[in-house]
């Protein structure tokens, strides 16, 4: 495959010809080395350079063998981003063990599930309170208020600083762990070796004007895959990563480009529509921005554009990728000219194309090639399998042959000749990819089938709308519920449009006004709490989503 037109190249001097180093860590580490005096991450106050983040990893690393005696398999992080957070994590990776992200303010339930299925030998914590879960050893970034100070991080029984082992040179090694939503309600498991995740390293630092001088945005939690991007993209490059003041960018993304002053910027698309809200996004308000990388989900052309007038100087690229596919495989440069901006029928963003060196299919529900269906991947980025096997039914696909016709795979882990099944829609228009939706977004009602992003795409055409969402409720054969946000008083002009625009059985049984979508953990729109919202108790068709809520 060759490179996509639209995400040429960029030669990058600073980028040594070696070999790629193997290991995740091993590419921190030789970054470190090379750019020591640099800043690796500003924290607002003051910056902390390369050679010292490495020392604080390593010191890390040596509190750890003091907990554990040898290097452990498996450690959780149940940490926010933050200094001590990424110390932990690097000096985890230092150790080669796997690390698993946990939030802290994730519920308490959820958390015990995930660790008793990662089965970690170590919980990282920057908590004082109990960490749920399985009895194991826990070590806390920091010392309680008012408590003993923490302890000496590198002395241990006799005074010595443990040795470290070597530098971890396992390519098939896991790096890290992440827990995705699983239609169960279980989460699930999905391991990503170094192997995949330097493929995607290697990718981008091809394909990115990233390097020293570069300042980074930091918008990802920890437990999401784009955060490996945010973190390990910047470093490996000898780049700035530069954290957020509190809350900054939740509601006003220009306050931190502005006070950081950001060169590149990356994101989920929603935050571009939390800041039209409050109208925050003045032309020309983020004129030190060069690159713009917003992925997640679907990214709209009202908000590509929206964003384009907010930075002028800066080019804007849509990345698409499951987590199983290592945090990124397709993507897409908006020409510099907005007259040359695609237009396509859904009114998103094309996905562009797939990655060199990764191997894709669009399939129909026969397993045949075709133009618009379901997205099948594979290649050095795709993983190995979830953490439970168990998982792995109907995810994995030989073709030609029904994508779910997987009863005579071979048991064991997958082996790279399978497609994995990403459960995504896209469409080729104009030789480039456009997400269309997911497979389980579509529904039916009253027998016919129906694609809820179609329905959604024809509601964003109306004047005044920001966003639209639409929901079934599997009530009394289904009923579609729609939800927007933009000029208040829009709700009949939507379902006037709706009734203009589609058949009957695809038009919204009500269009409810939000303040704003509620938003999950990683900034997408959750859809599940929307049902909920829409289908109150109370009789209510909605309430305003709270400001809480949403975030």
């Amino acid at each position: 495959m060759t490179a996509a037109p639209d995400e040429p190249p960029t030669p990058q001097s600073h980028l040594t010809p070696l070999p790629p180093p193997a290991t995740l860590y091993a590419w921190f580490d030789a970054s470190s080395r090379r750019h020591g005096a640099l800043t690796a991450v500003d924290l607002g106050e003051r910056g902390v350079r390369y050679d010292e983040l490495r020392l604080l990893a390593e010191e890390f690393a040596r509190r750890v063998l003091r907990v554990t005696g040898a290097p452990p398999a498996t450690v959780a992080l149940h940490a926010a981003s933050g200094l001590d957070a990424f110390a932990a994590y690097l000096g985890a990776l230092r150790l080669g063990a796997r690390v698993v992200p946990f939030h802290p303010g994730h519920p308490a339930r959820r958390t015990a599930r995930i660790l008793a299925a990662a089965a970690p030998d170590l919980v990282v914590t920057d908590t004082y309170g109990p960490v749920p879960g399985p009895g194991v050893p826990v070590l806390r970034l920091t010392a309680a208020p008012q408590g003993p100070p923490a302890p000496p991080p590198v002395a241990d029984g006799t005074g010595q600083a443990p040795d470290l082992p070597p530098l971890p040179d396992d390519a098939d090694a896991v790096a890290y762990l992440l827990f995705t939503s699983g239609s169960t309600g279980e989460p699930k498991g999905v391991p990503i070796r170094n192997t995949q995740a330097v493929a995607y390293l290697a990718h981008t630092l091809r394909t990115r004007d990233l390097g020293p001088g570069a300042r980074v945005s930091h918008t990802f939690d920890l437990t999401f895959d784009l955060s490996v991007d945010d973190l390990f993209a910047t470093w490996a490059a000898g780049a700035t990563l530069v954290l957020p003041p509190p809350d900054a960018f939740a509601l006003n993304p220009v306050r931190y480009v502005e006070e950081g002053r950001l060169t590149h910027w990356f994101s989920v698309p929603s935050l571009i529509t939390l800041a039209r809200r409050t109208r925050a996004l003045r032309p020309g308000c983020m004129p030190t921005l060069r690159h713009s990388f917003f992925a997640g989900e679907q990214l709209t052309l009202a908000q590509a554009e929206c964003w384009a007038r907010a930075a002028p100087h800066s080019t804007l690229s849509n990345l698409y990728g499951p987590t199983e596919v290592t945090v990124a495989c397709a993507a897409y440069r908006l020409p510099a000219d907005p007259a040359h901006w695609p237009h396509t029928r859904n009114g998103t963003v094309p996905v562009g194309t797939v990655h060199p060196g990764l191997d894709h299919l669009v399939v129909d529900g026969d397993g045949s090639p075709c133009d618009e269906g379901e997205l099948l991947l594979r290649g050095p980025q795709r993983f190995g399998g979830y953490l439970d096997p168990a998982d792995d039914r109907g995810r994995f696909a030989r073709v030609p042959g029904p994508p779910r016709g997987d009863t005579a795979l071979p048991a064991g882990p997958p082996g790279p000749d399978l497609w994995y099944r990403t459960g995504d829609r896209v469409r080729r228009e104009g030789g480039v990819l456009v997400h269309l939706g997911r497979l389980d977004h579509q529904v039916k009602v009253r027998g016919f089938r129906v694609e809820l992003g179609e329905v959604e795409a024809v509601l964003r055409t109306c004047p005044g709308v920001t966003e639209a969402v639409v929901v079934l409720a599997p009530e009394g054969g289904g009923t579609l519920l729609a939800a927007y946000t933009g000029d208040p008083g829009l709700g009949p002009a939507l379902s006037e449009l709706a009734a203009g625009s589609l058949p009957s059985y695809m038009c919204p049984g009500s269009v409810t006004e939000l303040e704003r979508m509620p938003l999950n953990a990683n900034g997408k729109t959750d859809r599940r709490l929307l049902l909920d919202l829409l289908t109150a108790p109370d009789g209510r068709t909605a309430a305003p989503v709270p400001v809480a809520a949403a975030r």
